[in-house]
């Protein structure tokens, strides 16, 4: 039995310029371009026996190949690849007396230099090794800064300078360092100028086969676009879909005769700078010398510390739609038919398991640097016209739209989409543009194109919050409350209304939706989707409902005397909590008249307690006048005897109030309902 044996790079890869001096031709086979921004390549060679094989790539595309490059030899294996090696630029020019920065400027390389013996002509013939070249600021007559460089040379008769702008030239007197400033030269020029790279491949086998050679690259991300026919009949079922794909052949060679496949999916994609030289970064040590050594200094140590980390990831795509006006036309004598869309050849389409292949029916031929439009699909899929309400669209008016459904076997690529409408004769309307979100088989997405001004929508909201339960233990009374948010669409349309209508409303956080019927609507991401059909008559209401429930807890001895009331008045509570209520309300009024009495007769003691010591202090600055203090003793004793009785009642009170609180406290304990 024959086996396709496919392999990444199952020898090694040699880097250097060895290698065969003839190779077979690879021609191009086969393109996969991919909507994740890459393109698999494939090239076709036969060959008899050992073979090697020229496979020659844009430098920029080298990494690509070298991580994808796969070799499929059905009679034999493959061997070892090799190309011309990348050296970096730095590496290449380790061998000479600077580096690359010295380079950057003639006054870098004079001082990359240092000590060299350098030759000046012109304007003073003069020769001598180089000590420096220095950066100077001068002031020209005119007022004018200027910077100049001024160089340093040792001589037979000693220092001399003079203004390197001056010179006309400058040469080294050391031919070997002026052949390695040309060498350097020469190697970033090289550096800069290869663009390409030609691998050679071996494959070691026996007898007349076909080896084939694939690899994936960076390339354009091919865009669908599409045309959506309407039917004349605004109540037809099924409306005309054509894909088409526009893509570019920027691979940098000719596709002739190609087998042209095109992938629709999200895969995983990277690069890596495979082409690169890389030297792992060794540790410098000290040199022991003798018993001496350098340990490293101890920094202490820390404790180990867990560390837990939650992640939550949501994501989800809210589809957008919109609807579609009616045009009245005057009664007229019908039109011949006009043609239909001209059929296309469609690709062939396969569902894989996380993309779509579309594979095209013929070769194509693509100059490199040209761009390709081909056909994709031509189905004709269940459609339907309606409005769509989208209030953070437009707040008064609905879009028109088309509800497509995919009852294909593939799923369809995101992209554009053109509407039109069959005419009466005069040819198809263009009705609008719409954007097609990925459409995977069995599911259906909305096509907003227009707004429809015919129809309008006006709404408003309200809030209730009525008691749904209340129950009381412990002294706790727990109210659960249903907020009720309402929402009323009120739909006008000036023509025929629509056949159907979707109003879109945002979701609340924790409410659920009680009317409509909740199983009559569809959910998006962050919104409702409800349907709706507008009166005969052209104008109606839609109400929709969300409940959210919320619980209050209160502590029956923390409400007010006014919060009380309120809940034993309210028609909202059961007759049996409103009775309890009730009697904590009168058990709670007694509380106060008692506190009320307490505090009476504590005020009226203070009073008295005053007017005692007013006595007191009158009694102590009476002369002899015997009448006078005889009234005043006993205006003094009638004050402290009503002291006494106010006191003996104020115990009383206090007694009656401490039992009132008593009777209370344990009345609200012993309640449980």
């Amino acid at each position: 039995m024959r086996r396709l044996l496919p392999s990444f790079f199952a020898g090694v890869l040699l880097v250097g310029v060895a290698g065969p001096v003839e190779a077979a031709d690879l021609a191009l086979k086969r393109v996969v371009l991919s909507t994740g921004g890459v393109g698999y390549f494939e090239y076709e060679a036969k060959v008899d026996g050992n073979a090697t094989l020229a496979l020659d790539v844009p430098l920029d595309q080298v990494d690509d190949v070298l991580k994808s490059l796969a070799i499929y030899d059905s009679g034999g294996s493959a061997g070892e690849i090799t190309l011309p090696g990348r050296e970096p630029l730095a590496q290449s020019l380790s061998d000479l007396p600077f580096n690359r920065d010295a380079l950057n400027s003639a006054i870098d390389l004079l001082n990359a230099l240092q000590g060299a013996e350098i030759k000046v002509s012109a304007p003073k013939a003069v020769s001598g090794r180089l000590l420096h070249v220095d950066q100077e600021v001068v002031r020209e007559g005119n007022g004018i800064v200027a910077t100049q460089a001024r160089v340093s040379l040792m001589t037979d008769a000693g220092l001399q300078q003079f203004v390197l702008h001056d010179v006309e030239a400058i040469a080294f007197a050391d031919p070997k360092l002026q052949r390695q400033v040309d060498t350097a030269l020469q190697r970033i020029a090289a550096y800069r100028a290869a663009a390409r790279r030609e691998l050679t491949l071996h494959v070691r086998g026996a007898g007349s086969r076909n080896v084939r050679v694939g690899y994936v690259v960076a390339m354009p991300l091919w865009k669908a676009s599409y045309r959506l026919n309407l039917p004349v009949d605004g109540n037809a079922k099924t409306a005309r879909l054509q894909g088409w794909a526009v893509l570019e052949n920027f691979s940098g060679r000719a596709w002739d005769d190609v087998s042209l496949t095109l992938l629709s999916g999200n895969p995983v994609t990277f690069r890596q700078a495979l082409y690169e030289s890389y030297y792992v970064p060794r540790q410098t040590v000290p040199v022991e010398s003798g018993r001496h050594v350098l340990p490293p200094p101890d920094v202490g140590t820390v404790a180990n510390e867990p560390r837990g980390r939650e992640e939550r990831a949501a994501s989800g795509a809210m589809d957008q739609a919109a609807p579609l006006a009616k045009s009245r036309v005057a009664p007229m004598a019908a039109p011949p038919p006009p043609p239909p869309l001209a059929r296309i050849d469609a690709a062939m389409a396969a569902e894989e398991a996380t993309q779509i292949a579309f594979t095209l029916p013929e070769k194509v031929n693509v100059p490199a640097g040209q761009s390709l439009v081909v056909p994709l699909l031509d189905r004709e899929l269940p459609a339907r016209r309606v409005d769509l309400f989208q209030p953070s669209v437009d707040g008064r008016h609905p879009l028109a739209a088309v509800e497509l459904t995919n009852d294909s076997g593939t799923g369809l690529p995101p992209g554009v989409l053109t509407l039109y409408q069959q005419g009466a004769g005069e040819g198809s309307l263009y009705l609008g543009d719409a954007r097609l979100a990925a459409l995977p088989a069995g599911d259906k997405r909305l096509l907003s194109y227009a707004i429809d001004g015919k129809v309008t929508v006006d709404r408003d909201t309200e809030e209730r919050r009525p008691i749904v339960k209340a129950t009381i233990a412990d002294g706790v009374m727990k109210v659960t409350r249903a907020i009720h948010f309402t929402t009323r669409y009120r739909v006008k349309s000036l023509s025929a209304p629509p056949p159907q209508m979707l109003i879109e409303q945002n979701r609340r956080g924790g409410a659920s939706l009680t009317a409509p019927e909740p199983k009559n609507v569809e959910l998006t991401q962050n919104a409702y989707r409800i349907p709706y059909v507008v009166p005969a008559g052209g104008s109606g209401v839609l109400a929709v409902v969300e409940e959210q429930p919320i619980q209050e807890t209160i502590r029956i001895t923390d409400l007010d005397d006014n919060r009380l009331g309120t809940l034993v008045s309210s028609t909202e509570l059961d007759a049996k909590l409103r009775q309890v209520l009730g009697q904590v309300a009168t058990k709670r009024q007694a509380v106060a008249r008692q506190r009320a009495e307490l505090n009476r007769l504590k005020e009226q003691r203070g009073q008295l307690v005053e007017d005692e010591k007013r006595l007191r202090d009158n009694l102590s600055v009476l002369g002899n006048d015997a009448t006078m203090k005889k009234r005043l003793l006993d205006k003094f004793n009638e004050t402290d005897t009503a002291i006494e009785t106010v006191t003996a009642a104020s115990a009383k009170a206090s007694a009656a109030l401490a039992a009132a609180e008593q009777d209370l406290a344990g009345y609200v304990a012993g309640l449980n309902l």
